[in-house]
Parts: C-alpha cells; sequence; structure tokens
C-alpha cells in the first residue's frame, strides 16, 4: 500500500515492533533484577570498562595535551613571578639581619660603655657620633650633644677602651671633637708601671702615636700602658691612652723612637662617653656650665 506521498505502509509491521520493544523492557528489568540481587552482571560490566578504556583515552587525549600545554606555557611566567618575589623576600630578610647584626653590636658596645662607667669616677654622659671628617688629614667628628647638655671646649671624651680626643668647638646642639690621632693634637700621658712621663702626640695615622720626647735612657717598654697624666687639667688622671708598640733606641740621636697604638678604636667608635671631673665643673672661667646633668657615679 502506497501513500499519496509514494511512502509504502506496512500496519503488519506495527504491532511487531511494539512487542519487541515490550520485551526488551522486559528482559531489561529482570536483568537489572538479578544484577541488584544477586550482581550476576558483574564480571560483564567490569569487561565492558575494559573494552571502553582505550576508547576514553582516545576522547580524554585532546583534553589532557591541552591542560598540558596550558600548563606548561604558563608555568614559565609563574615560575618568574615566584622567583621574583622569593629574590624579594631573600633581599627583605638580609637587611633586617643586617640590622639585627648592627643593633646586636650596638647593644655590645653600649653594654661595653655601661661597664665602663662603673669603673670611673667622674661624672660621664653618653654621647652618639653624628659625621666624621672626610678630611684625611684632620681627624674631627662631630657629637650629638652641645652646650645646652653642659659640653664645654677642651672636654675630654673617652669610650670603654681608653681616652678618644676631645671637644674643640661646642654648638647649642652638637659639638666638634678632635681625635688624639690629630698631628695638632698632644696629650699628657705618664707609663703606668713606672710613672714615666711624656706627651703623645698625633701622627695623622688612626693606629699610631708618636712619644717624641723620651731620651734613649727612658725606662719604656713594648708593651706598656700609657695613662692620662691628669697634667694640663683638661684630662683626668688614669684614663688609657695607647699602648707601647715599638721603641727604637739610636745611639747617634738624644731620642728614641717611641710608637703607640691607641687603647680605643679610634675608627670604630658609635659611642662615647664625655667626662666631668670635679675639676671641670668648678671651673672658675665658666667653661663648665652649672646646668649639666650627667649620670653620678658611685665610687667603687
Amino acid at each position: 500500500m502506497v501513500d499519496s506521498r509514494g511512502n509504502s505502509r506496512n500496519p503488519a509491521r506495527i504491532p511487531a515492533l511494539g512487542i519487541r520493544t515490550l520485551a526488551l523492557v522486559f528482559i531489561s528489568i529482570v536483568l537489572m533484577y538479578l544484577d541488584h540481587r544477586e550482581n550476576h552482571l558483574d564480571a560483564v560490566r567490569k569487561g565492558i570498562g575494559v573494552a571502553v578504556y582505550p576508547i576514553q583515552l582516545i576522547v580524554d587525549a585532546p583534553l589532557r595535551f591541552w591542560a598540558w600545554l596550558g600548563k606548561t606555557t604558563t608555568s614559565r611566567s609563574d615560575l618568574e613571578r615566584e622567583l621574583g618575589r622569593l629574590n624579594a623576600e631573600r633581599l627583605l630578610t638580609n637587611v633586617r639581619l643586617q640590622r639585627l647584626t648592627a643593633l646586636e653590636a650596638e647593644n655590645a658596645r653600649l653594654r661595653a660603655l655601661l661597664d665602663a662607667r662603673g669603673k670611673v669616677r667622674d661624672d660621664v654622659r653618653v654621647a652618639e657620633i653624628m659625621a666624621v671628617d672626610a678630611n684625611p688629614y684632620e681627624h674631627n667628628l662631630v657629637i650629638d650633644i652641645g652646650s645646652r647638655d653642659g659640653v664645654y671646649d677642651g672636654q675630654a671624651i673617652v669610650d670603654a677602651d681608653g681616652v678618644v680626643g676631645q671637644v674643640i668647638k661646642t654648638g647649642l646642639m652638637t659639638s666638634q671633637a678632635v681625635l688624639i690621632s690629630d698631628t695638632d693634637h698632644a696629650l699628657p700621658v705618664e707609663v703606668n708601671r713606672n710613672g714615666l712621663r711624656t706627651i703623645a702626640v698625633g701622627t695623622g695615622e688612626i693606629d699610631r702615636l708618636d712619644l717624641p720626647f723620651l731620651p734613649n735612657n727612658a725606662d719604656i717598654r713594648t708593651g706598656d700602658l700609657l695613662v692620662t697624666s691628669g697634667l694640663g687639667g683638661a684630662f683626668p688622671a688614669g684614663y688609657p691612652v695607647a699602648v707601647v708598640d715599638t721603641v727604637t733606641r739610636i745611639p747617634q740621636e738624644p731620642f728614641a723612637d717611641v710608637n703607640a697604638k691607641p687603647s680605643a678604636a679610634l675608627d670604630q667608635v658609635r659611642e662615647v662617653m664625655l667626662i666631668w671631673s670635679a675639676s671641670s665643673i668648678g671651673d672658675e672661667d665658666g667653661n663648665a656650665t652649672v646646668e649639666v646633668d650627667p649620670v653620678e657615679m658611685d665610687d667603687e
């Protein structure tokens, strides 16, 4: 039988299709029941999974490749960013470590100064060095206290190890000082071992002083400690100045060639102590001000 559109129609086949559909539905229900109750199709399911796995790999391969390609192309930039971040953190950490190292050294110096305070009988005050003269022929520095703190011209400056220098020019809030190594500085000293007095003169070298006025027969040896003699009134007696380094006796010359190394590390000092001795506080010339408020030290 042919319809108006030229398609053949076979009514006898329609019931057959319906019967087959019902049969397939019935078989599916039975199989699901059996599989649910007794797992009879578990082996079949595993076998189908094994057979289908290569197809799954083939289908999934483009997605995996695309993901790998994207990860590979972006990983370099990510690594560069991470490297930059780590380098920045490393630099920051190094800066902090340097600061911690500086603070540790500063604390050690301050502890040494505090320990030195307990050994002196004069009034002292700690000051910090603000600047150092860049001129290699002048060993000058600037400290952070001035006349309003009671500083006066000629005042002695020491650190935890020995004499550093003295104030030469006082300002209101800062003061200029000269180191004992300056060529224009001379300091009365005595040999701690026997009391022999002489003059220590700066040489322009940060680690050397000259003792030019000692005769060849003077009782002085390598290793002798030189201390302030107290003569002249600028430096109180008994503060370490230098240690005799070399003694050369020249028969043709009236004086021996004697060099000494300063006790204080003049090129490394950061904090110093200014000394107010009893004589300087009561100076009748008015160099020392009555407004000074140094730390009072107990006699040991």
